[in-house]
């Protein structure tokens, strides 16, 4: 189920627990769990409805403009029922916490036996190891450009590194990937010694959902946090190319979860 970052933006803040498809059949059910770029998302009702049945409250609670608009975006492919989806903000990404946790030798093994089986049910050779080296020595860089240093389809070298993001071992940036602490320790753990990196940016990084142009905007300035995003105004963003109406109001919106703002604001 796709929802939009503003959506998912004002579910996580309670302002929005409704949501309208169109669907030949249920998608989700009760109970369903999501993990979005806020945090879960949880499926806490479903019923199909009749359009000619919806009001000003659930147009509201779906974060629509209003009524009309709200039957409008369900005009296409009439032919299919229309649910009405309950949604709630269930909590941060698990997988956040995972990242963060540095694992001891025993887990390690276990993660290293893991990587193993990874290994031998793909149908090109081991590639766990050589991924998250590649991840290591490129921090930030694009994934066509990995993936073309290592011979392999970009949406092929995507899909794997989901695999090891689902162990904890990676994290997503708007452009690239980085090795998380959980992910370093593991990769250190095959070397003779500990690997120098740089040290990790402090502070709360830039939301994915700003878009790879506005990330590279702010890239060529070094700005990497929202912390020092704080410190333009919205005027100072908008003149950058690449940062457009869109990834302002998203950069609001994480600034907002800090309790910061923008310059002026």
């Amino acid at each position: 189920m796709m929802i939009r970052p503003a959506e998912l933006a004002a579910i996580k803040a309670g302002v929005v627990d409704l949501a309208f498809r169109r669907w030949a059949k249920p998608r989700v059910v009760v109970g369903t769990r999501m993990r979005t770029g806020v945090g879960v998302i949880e499926v806490t009702s479903l019923e199909q409805v009749g359009v000619s049945s919806l009001r000003a409250e659930d147009a509201r609670r779906a974060g629509a403009p209003s009524l009309a608009a709200l039957r409008e975006a369900l005009a296409a492919r009439p032919e299919d029922p229309a649910w009405r989806i309950g949604l709630a903000y269930a909590g941060p990404d698990p997988r956040e916490a995972l990242r963060a946790a540095v694992p001891d030798a025993a887990e390690i093994a276990a993660i290293n036996a893991r990587l193993d089986r990874l290994d031998a049910a793909s149908s090109y050779g081991a590639w766990t190891r050589e991924t998250l080296d590649l991840i290591d020595l490129n921090p930030t860089v694009r994934a066509p450009e990995l993936a073309a240093q290592v011979g392999r389809e970009t949406a092929d070298f995507k899909k794997d590194v989901r695999k090891l993001k689902e162990l904890g071992l990676t994290e997503s940036l708007a452009i690239g990937y980085l090795l998380s602490p959980r992910g370093q320790a593991v990769v250190d753990a095959g070397l003779p010694e500990p690997r120098v990196r740089e040290p990790r940016q402090a502070g709360t990084p830039l939301p994915r959902t700003i878009g790879a142009p506005a990330t590279r905007a702010l890239r060529a300035v070094e700005v990497t946090t929202l912390e020092q995003v704080a410190s333009y105004s919205a005027a100072d963003l908008a003149a950058m190319h690449g940062v457009g109406p869109m990834a302002i109001s998203r950069l609001r919106e994480g600034l907002a979860e800090q309790g910061l703002a923008l310059t002026g604001e």
